[in-house]
């Protein structure tokens, strides 16, 4: 399991983001994270694009789910047929939201043991035959913030950038009349929960873990607002 963690998640992280610290991000440690994490969102962009989509079309089938719950809300499977149905129909799996979840997380943890590793001071273990290790690492970004040390400030800005994507990510019924649907609530929950779980959780670690964040959430507002045009363009609202 820990070959399988090194060769997958740890290594390639480590390895890439040396690789930008000694090229491209001109020793800037902040630029290296931008450039990796960047990196990482256009590998995993299909998957962060269809689970965005598939999000987005949940809320818009909530009425028609609705009405297939209540129509059979004494038939638990004929009411699973007809959902899974529904879903097959407007090619939406209710489940890649949580997958694309799992999905961050191991890189998350990846990227902080490499954050830990490279501004520790001591050797770089896991580096490639071909990558340079360099004889020290500049933890300053843009020669303002310590990546080493917590930064309030990079976090507040990925908090605050991650609830505008997720204000984003709310569809609102243009029926006025039509009282707002649970998964509608429970983005607009999760647009305040979210940012502040991500103050209490970044608080206490590396800024450069908080950077990384600030970069994936206006990568993902960028997604977001190219998936609301799609929709809006193929339903019209």
């Amino acid at each position: 399991m820990t070959y399988f963690w090194d060769q997958i998640f740890y290594r390639p992280i480590l390895n890439v983001l040396i690789f930008f610290y000694n090229t491209i991000a001109l020793r800037d440690f902040g630029l290296a994270i931008i450039f990796v994490t960047l990196l990482l969102r256009l590998i995993l962009y299909p998957f962060f694009h269809k689970g965005t989509k598939h999000q987005m079309m949940m809320q818009r089938l909530q009425p028609k789910i609705k009405k297939i719950q209540e129509t059979h809300k004494h038939d638990k499977q004929k009411q699973s047929e007809e959902l899974m149905a529904l879903y097959k129909e407007h090619g939406v799996n209710p489940f890649l939201g949580i997958l694309l979840l799992i999905i961050q997380i191991p890189i998350m943890i990846a990227l902080y043991w490499v954050v830990r590793m490279a501004l520790a001071g001591g050797q770089l273990t896991g580096l490639y035959s071909f990558i340079h290790a360099p004889r020290s690492i500049n933890a300053y970004f843009l020669g303002i913030f310590n990546l080493a040390q917590p930064s309030f400030i990079l976090i507040f800005l990925a908090a605050l950038a991650q609830y505008f994507q997720a204000r984003l990510a709310i569809w609102r019924n243009p029926d006025q009349s039509i009282a707002p649907s649970p998964a509608e609530k429970m983005a607009q929950q999760m647009a305040f929960i979210g940012p502040i779980l991500t103050i209490l959780i970044f608080y206490g670690l590396p800024a450069a873990i908080g950077l990384y964040w600030l970069v994936t959430s206006i990568f993902s507002i960028i997604q977001q607002i190219i998936v609301n045009r799609h929709l809006r363009e193929k339903f019209g609202n």
